[in-house]
């Protein structure tokens, strides 16, 4: 199938047709950053957990469960195995990890849509993994196959995000053991954009694979980047041998994975900022490692998914300082590590897309710019801590983004952005709505949301005192009802069906 696919890939009639049929959105371009990023760590306190975080390694050590043959690499590389607890001699991770790439291009299926990830570099992508949807007309409910088609068309139109994503919502209406396929095949063709690998279990990352090798060429994949996937770490500072047997699938055919601890603070992790941060770095440490010891210059991305907790509840709390500095201080050692940073997001606790969700995701949101974020996932779409993907949050969100976009151009300081011009020309007392300059520039002086209402009082009311949420849910429908499906070529379209089809036939269905 994969073959059939190439072959018609150069030309051909079809093709042809399908390029000239093309419906294109505009998507800005991922973000180069022209400000600074903010640090927060001295040069003494990033020692301090540099110095920590080996002799964690070193002394306590990470444990490699269900695992024989990772254990057996790390004892070849000079690691101490006794069971499934290794321990690192000091500097042997960070040695094993100064292979892997600093700058990962990834490829989209358009080729105007490649992202890289790295350097100052923030591509954005959507919300992942919630096993619940929520929209105003039917409420909160399990996910289903069609709700994660309308997710991708939504972030395929979206302008300011610049990834499909992976798992916008967990569709618990197909199987567990064959849904990575439908996910996947969405991906390649509602959208244009990169997207993300299957990491729920190593034969789903095969297929991953697999199926970017027909979309793509076989060839093509092993010399080049065309999916990023999420491997999450156990912490406290266990290595799941599913999560790991994913890895080991991407990182052998030269596919990119974040390497994230998911921690939630007190509770996988110290309360201090410092601890947490030193169990940060040992765990990415150990994971980049052990992905260099299966493939030397394997790409991989430094994760810190980290969150605090409410001490009464027990639930996860979001956009708060102490997460905040957390953020900050991981991009300044994954910067000094000399690797892409994955971290931030829309990340807020409420239940609603209200005021809740709204101040907590912008401070997640502009967290994530300033620490120096080269990737991050759960841009736009997570409410209730996760668990839920919202419609109308994933549209406000994505609107929202946009300000990232023009906060992170800086200032400019040429002759057009001085305005002296204007400024003689007003003079004392003037106005400048009608000066030369403000004509000239107007159009593209100022970011304008595309979703918010800035309306007089009297039109707002007049047309039914609508609030976010109601724009929002006005702004989903018409999305979906503008969206055109990317051209694809029906020959690789006609192959991705049927390596779906073959793959679901292998084996019966399990929901477990």
């Amino acid at each position: 199938m994969a073959e059939s696919a190439r072959r018609t890939r150069g030309g051909g009639g079809a093709a042809r047709r399908a390029a000239r049929s093309a419906v294109s959105f505009e998507t800005a371009r991922y973000i180069e950053r022209n400000i600074p990023n903010f640090e927060v760590l001295t040069e003494e306190a990033l020692e301090i957990i540099e110095h920590n975080a080996d002799t964690v390694l070193e002394e306590i050590g990470v444990n490699f469960p269900d695992n024989p043959e990772a254990l057996a690499l790390w004892r070849d590389a000079g690691a101490d195995v006794q069971g499934d607890r290794v321990r690192i001699p000091r500097g042997l991770a960070r040695k094993l990890c100064s292979t892997a790439p600093s700058t990962i291009t990834q490829v989209a299926r358009n080729r105007e849509r490649d992202v890289v990830i790295g350097g100052k570099s923030l591509v954005l992508a959507p919300v992942y993994g919630p096993p619940f949807v929520r929209d105003a007309a039917g409420g909160r409910r399990y996910a289903t196959m069609a709700d994660f088609e309308k997710f991708v068309k939504l972030g395929y139109m979206s302008k300011w995000l610049h990834h499909s994503g992976g798992t916008v919502c967990e569709p618990t209406d197909i199987p567990v053991n064959k849904r990575h396929l439908d996910m996947l095949h969405a991906h390649m063709t509602l959208s244009d954009k990169p997207f993300m690998g299957s990491v729920t279990e190593p034969s789903r990352a095969q297929d991953s694979v697999d199926m970017c090798g027909v979309l793509f060429g076989k060839d093509f994949v092993q010399e080049n980047t065309v999916m990023t996937s999420l491997i999450n770490i156990n912490s406290p500072m266990t290595f799941d041998d599913v999560m790991m047997g994913s890895l080991k699938v991407y990182a052998e055919n030269n596919q990119a994975c974040i390497i994230s601890p998911f921690i939630v603070g007190g509770a996988m992790a110290p309360v201090s900022v410092a601890g947490t941060l030193t169990q940060v770095l040992a765990e990415t440490l150990a994971g980049i490692a052990y992905s260099q010891l299966v493939r030397p210059g394997a790409p991989v991305i430094m994760g810190a998914f980290v969150t605090s907790i409410d001490m009464n509840s027990g639930a996860p709390t979001f956009g708060t300082p102490e997460a905040a500095h957390i953020t900050y201080g991981a991009g300044q050692l994954a910067r000094r590590l000399k690797l892409p940073y994955r971290s931030a997001g829309s990340f807020n606790g409420s239940k609603l897309p209200d005021a809740q969700a709204a101040y907590e995701s912008s401070n997640s949101l502009n967290m994530g710019l300033l620490s120096g974020v080269n990737f991050m996932l759960h841009a736009c779409g997570w409410l209730e801590g996760g668990l839920v993907s919202s419609f109308e949050k994933f549209v406000m969100d994505a609107d929202q983004l946009g300000t990232l976009h023009h906060l992170a151009r800086g200032v400019e300081m040429d002759e057009n952005a001085q305005a002296m011009d204007a400024i003689r020309e007003v003079g004392p007392g003037g106005h400048y709505l009608g000066c030369v300059h403000t004509q000239n520039n107007f159009r593209d002086a100022f970011w304008k949301s595309d979703l918010l209402d800035y309306k007089p009082f009297e039109t707002w009311s007049d047309e039914g005192a609508r609030d976010t949420q109601t724009l929002a849910t006005a702004r989903v429908e018409k999305m979906l009802a503008d969206y055109q499906q990317p051209a694809l070529d029906p020959a690789i379209r006609e192959a991705l069906d049927a390596f779906v089809a073959e793959r679901k036939a292998a084996e019966p269905d399990s929901f477990t």
